[in-house]
């Protein structure tokens, strides 16, 4: 099932924080190395995520969070911000990864492209990492194409050399 979230109140923010573990793992190594007891600092991390979520992702971008759902578990996540009319950029897809290598990234992309298609033409922008073969391999067998050897990432307003620009559009000619 495809859940479409625009606001915190929705989330199930246990649910959310298990998607992202992995990631949240790696933050806690990274922005707080000096805390030992290593589920204190994983504890921090998850509050840091989900305070941007609240108090940024959802006030100021008027963001979705899309999240596919197996058997009452949240598998594979996504962010979408609408940077201007029918351009959304995307952020943060996730799949659980004990739910890896089974196909539901590419079923999350190809429902939010089909809700997207509802409401018109469209433009969905990502960076990937050069090096996240796998994801860059999803985006590609979803009908998205390379069009930067530099990503740009439109929340930061920045590029960075280590990443693909990737792009979807719908209409193919638009």
């Amino acid at each position: 099932m495809l859940l479409s979230i625009t606001d915190y109140n929705e989330l199930d923010s246990r649910k959310l924080m298990d998607l992202y573990r992995e990631g949240n793992v790696e933050n806690a190594e990274y922005f707080y190395p000096d805390i030992e007891d290593r589920q204190e600092a994983l504890r921090k991390a998850e509050d840091d995520f989900l305070q941007y979520i609240e108090n940024e992702f959802f006030p100021k971008e008027q963001g979705t969070y899309w999240i596919l759902e197996k058997d009452g578990v949240w598998v594979s996540a996504l962010r979408t911000y609408p940077i201007e009319e029918g351009l959304f950029y995307i952020e943060a897809l996730e799949t659980r990864a004990e739910y890896r290598r089974m196909g539901y990234a590419s079923e999350l992309l190809e429902a939010v492209k089909t809700c997207l298609k509802a409401e018109g033409p469209f433009r969905l922008c990502d960076c990937v990492s050069k090096k996240n073969e796998p994801s860059v391999r999803t985006h590609l067998r979803c009908g998205f194409r390379i069009v930067s050897e530099e990503g740009f990432d439109y929340i930061a307003k920045e590029s960075d050399s280590r990443d693909y620009g990737f792009e979807y559009r719908y209409p193919a000619d638009s």
